[in-house]
């Protein structure tokens, strides 16, 4: 009975030490895989390309179709969409001062396009000054 206690204690012993030795072998191969070099993060722009602007209108030239805001010096083309409010406008109608927003690209020869310019507030802030 002695040494059925003792072959008990041995077994019992001996197969915890072995599951100690091979853990460390076993969470090694698991870390290998998951520690793989990660993809090339891809940067996600926006469909058309454009960046964002807003702030104040600091200068405003209707007739030669361009504008500043901030450091920005932005032109319009054909294809701008200018609103106030929501509504089709043109650059007429505003005045500098204004607080604008939209969104720009550059062209090839480094000049400023505008995509886009908006007057007024939007939906948020209108709902919330009311």
């Amino acid at each position: 009975m002695k040494n059925m206690k003792h072959l008990v204690k041995f077994t019992t012993l001996g197969l915890l030490a072995a599951a100690l030795i091979a853990t460390p072998v076993w969470s090694r191969a698991q870390d290998a895989a998951t520690n793989a070099p990660a993809a090339a993060p891809t940067v996600q722009k926006k469909k058309n390309g454009a960046l964002p602007f807003h702030g104040k209108l600091s200068a405003l030239d209707a007739a030669a179709g361009t504008f500043t805001v901030g450091t920005l010096n932005l032109s319009i083309t054909s294809t701008t969409k200018i609103s106030t409010n929501a509504v089709p406008a043109t650059l007429a109608d505003f005045k500098v001062g204004d607080n604008v927003s939209g969104a720009y690209k550059k062209t090839a020869d480094g000049k400023l396009t505008a995509t886009s310019l908006k007057l007024g507030l939007g939906k948020k802030k209108k709902a919330a000054a009311e």
